[in-house]
């Protein structure tokens, strides 16, 4: 499962960073026409990933509901789309997964979860090349030139949030999936009671870091992608 639009996530890492490319977030983006792009790019190829890999491993359940596709529409999630477009924070579709298929339970389990924030890393770092190479690190330029270096901006940007954001270890997210592959066997059923209350636990993430000045959900992606930002800032001066 992914959270399709973390606005208050995105936004509020964009104002503590306050620079390149995350100072191009701002309150109401949801609506701008480069965001839902960027939105819709994201989490078709997220959920594209899930379903991919887990198809590659021997599980055919996402393929036969026509999940292995990059069509959006196949993942938005009707209650979470409509959100989306109210408060600028919705969800996709999760994609089906059935473990009874994989040879190698906690590790197959664990790739096909790994597979969405991998993909969107991908993404992200495809759109800083891009900006790189076309010269767009600062918007401005002709109207084409200005929707393009926005759009790229907002793929790096979005991405690199999901990404970071579904690596929580919480959850229905990835995370909580990709470090069952390290758990113990003897501590298997307090994993699993964990997992049980995970959903209730984001939930309490959410609206502290909304109803409070503690957020650690933003703490937490600030943490993920700000050595990346970092890196690309580095390469950037570079070239």
């Amino acid at each position: 499962m992914v959270l399709s639009c973390s606005l208050f996530l995105a936004t509020s890492v964009a104002r503590k960073r306050g620079g390149y490319p995350l100072s191009s977030l701002a309150m109401l983006d949801f609506l701008q026409p480069t965001f839902i792009i960027a939105i819709l790019i994201a989490l078709s190829v997220h959920e594209w990933a899930h379903a991919f890999v887990a198809y590659r491993l021997g599980d055919p359940t996402a393929k036969n509901e026509g999940r292995v596709t990059l069509n959006p529409i196949a993942h938005l999630d009707p209650v979470g789309t409509i959100l989306f477009i109210l408060v600028g924070f919705g969800w996709g579709k999760p994609v089906p997964v059935n473990p009874m298929y994989f040879s190698h339970y906690k590790r197959d389990s664990a790739l096909v979860a790994a597979a969405g924030p991998a993909s969107n890393f991908v993404l992200a770092t495809g759109a800083f090349i891009l900006i790189t190479m076309l010269g767009l690190q600062t918007i401005g330029g002709s109207i084409l030139q200005q929707f393009a270096s926005q759009l790229l901006h907002d793929i790096l940007t979005i991405n690199l949030v999901l990404m970071a954001f579904n690596l929580l270890p919480v959850a229905p997210l990835d995370g909580s999936k990709v470090i069952h592959l390290f758990i113990p066997l003897n501590y298997e059923e307090q994993y699993q009671e964990f997992m049980s209350k995970g959903p209730w636990i984001l939930l309490a993430l959410i609206v502290l870091g909304r109803a409070t000045s503690v957020d650690i959900l933003s703490y937490w992606i600030s943490f993920i992608i700000e050595p990346i930002f970092r890196i690309m800032d580095a390469i950037s001066r570079l070239l």
